[in-house]
């Protein structure tokens, strides 16, 4: 009898979720977020195109990110980069692709980055970038339970498949770093893109995301370091997005952390530098929202693999925390 009752609220959550989807689907989406990364520290390419290049060397990072386990159609995030300086003249270029599905919907990203380091100081670099970006579409409105909101049948505005809708844009963003600080100011995707026709009754329109992300290594002790950062996100039509992260890195190869996500989650970081080229990163999120009270939300995982290869000249320096 009670797995009958827990079965039975879990479907009516679930028809929930697709009336939300149906009802989203022909409104107006004024406020379309990007991807989301509790990892960002890691991933900072993927908002800031002024940090290609900023590692001295070619850097390779695959992310994984699975949000909401246990909800059919939760969002799940795929990203790919790589990016590298050229020479000895300031340039930087990478690349990236990110795949973001949620619900009867998924977005690949394509990104080209291009960076121009200025050298201020010894250990000062500022960082202008450019992104050029094209993304492919996908809404399959024919695996949607149409019925649970038109009694009258499935809504002929939505009977026909969206496929691989093409829209290019355009990013940008600087980026200042040191041995220890770092701060960037970044807008990806700039233009305003609106994915459907205008005249239909659905339309979504992408808009601006604005990031500002910063951060500061203190040595704690000849083992210990220790890294607060903040990264702020802004949208118009949606609230201010705010994630706090304390870092502790042990002896250069372990690293443990907590994060906060105003209003959202609390976050567990874990990552292992293996060698001085590959990091292994794993993080947890847990909602406080009231959809992180249900039953069948067990949570966000995230996990990120990053190589660098890495030319040894004299004496090797230890990894760089951010």
């Amino acid at each position: 009898m009670l797995k009958l009752t827990q079965k039975s609220h879990l479907q009516r959550s679930l028809i929930t979720i697709s009336s939300l989807l149906v009802v989203l689907l022909t409104g107006i989406l004024n406020a379309q977020q990007d991807a989301q990364y509790t990892q960002y520290m890691y991933n900072t390419v993927s908002v800031n195109p002024a940090y290609a290049g900023s590692r001295g060397h070619m850097s390779i990072a695959g992310l994984y990110r699975s949000q909401w386990v246990g909800l059919d159609g939760a969002p799940k995030t795929q990203t790919f980069n790589m990016h590298t300086p050229l020479g000895y003249r300031g340039v930087g270029l990478g690349v990236s692709i990110v795949n973001d599905q949620i619900g009867p919907t998924s977005e690949t990203f394509f990104d080209l980055d291009f960076s121009y380091t200025i050298q201020l100081a010894k250990e000062s670099r500022l960082s202008f970038g450019l992104k050029a970006s094209a993304s492919l579409l996908d809404i399959r409105f024919s695996e949607l339970n149409q019925d649970v909101t038109n009694p009258g049948g499935p809504d002929p505005t939505l009977q026909e498949d969206i496929t691989n809708r093409f829209s290019p844009n355009i990013g940008g963003g600087v980026y200042y770093h040191t041995d220890r600080f770092y701060a960037g100011l970044s807008v990806p995707r700039i233009l305003e893109t609106s994915h459907f026709d205008e005249s239909s009754l659905s339309t979504a329109k992408e808009q601006m995301n604005f990031y500002l992300i910063t951060g500061y290594v203190f040595d704690m002790s000849a083992f210990w370091k220790f890294k607060p950062a903040l990264l702020l996100k802004a949208v118009q039509g949606a609230p201010l997005g705010v994630d706090l992260s304390a870092n502790f890195m042990y002896n250069d190869k372990l690293i443990m952390g907590l994060a906060y996500r105003w209003d959202a989650a609390f976050s567990a970081l874990v990552g292992f530098q293996v060698s001085p080229s590959f990091l292994i990163g794993v993080a947890y999120d847990r909602e406080i929202t009231e959809l992180g009270q249900a039953t069948f939300n067990n949570g966000s995982f995230e996990i990120i693999l990053r190589y660098e290869f890495i030319k040894v000249k004299g004496n090797l320096k230890s990894p760089r925390f951010f």
